[in-house]
């Protein structure tokens, strides 16, 4: 169970943030409307959630997931792999956020690059993806924290998408949201893999929050597979956040 959430308010300048899609620039009015919604989703859920101010220097900033790791015995700062972000982990603010929850704070140091959207947990064992923002050395350095605090790891390869849980969502009781690439990974035979077509990959990024699943808006044919599986589906619109490649997980640090 989650019990606490930290997520950051878009900055102004969102309009600037990185991307790799080309469905225009995010809208910050509309980018602020949907993340109030996201906030009010997850109290549904039954958390506490903490909401950073916004840091109109940094326009990725409200995708939170990316500079730490929040597990069950400490948190991890991590070192984006994106160069306009790495001051991100830094910020006075996340770190004061996280010393209230955690005694421990642990960090990926140079030269290793680790951004969190690249990482999933699955109790006490964390997938994470080799891709262009999470390179080996920063792997294995999370690999060594989370082993140090009795918890465990192993390295993905990516070839397709931007971060791991780009097109991975666990869901908790074993079912694991699959699409392109992942849905033949050998890592995961052992779930219960449920299948998302390609035209709907990007719902593929959901979040579960203590027995309700949140499902970006779009996406009936994942948002019924979800709902089979008996979850309560709580339908958010991040149309906004996905023109800069960011999705329901990243706006989020969960714990």
């Amino acid at each position: 169970m989650f019990k606490n959430v930290i997520v950051r308010v878009p900055s102004k300048n969102i309009s600037e943030g990185i991307t790799s899609v080309d469905e225009g620039k995010p809208i910050y009015e509309k980018a602020l409307v949907q993340h109030e919604n996201y906030v009010s989703a997850l109290t549904k859920a039954g958390v506490n959630v903490t909401v950073l101010e916004p840091k109109d220097d940094f326009p990725d900033s409200c995708f939170v997931e990316d500079v730490a790791l929040c597990t069950s015995k400490c948190a991890i700062i991590t070192r984006p792999g994106a160069l306009s972000r790495q001051e991100e982990a830094n910020l006075p603010d996340m770190l004061e956020a996280l010393t209230q929850f955690y005694d421990t704070i642990e960090y990926i140091t140079e030269p290793g690059t680790v951004e969190a959207g690249d990482i999933m947990m699955v109790g006490d064992h964390f997938y994470i993806g080799l891709s262009e923002r999470t390179n080996i050395d920063g792997a294995n350095q999370m690999i060594a924290i989370l082993e140090k605090h009795g918890l465990s790891g192993e390295v993905v390869e990516l070839s397709e998408v931007l971060h791991l849980k780009t097109g991975l969502s666990y869901l908790e009781n074993n079912h694991l949201l699959v699409s392109g690439e992942f849905k033949t990974a050998p890592q995961f035979e052992a779930f219960n893999k449920i299948a998302i077509d390609d035209d709907e990959a990007y719902g593929a990024n959901c979040i579960w929050v203590n027995d309700y699943v949140l499902v970006p808006k779009g996406y009936p044919k994942v948002q019924q597979k979800i709902e089979a599986l008996g979850y309560n589906v709580i339908v958010v619109d991040t149309s906004e956040f996905r023109k800069i490649d960011g999705g329901l997980s990243c706006l989020s640090l969960r714990f």
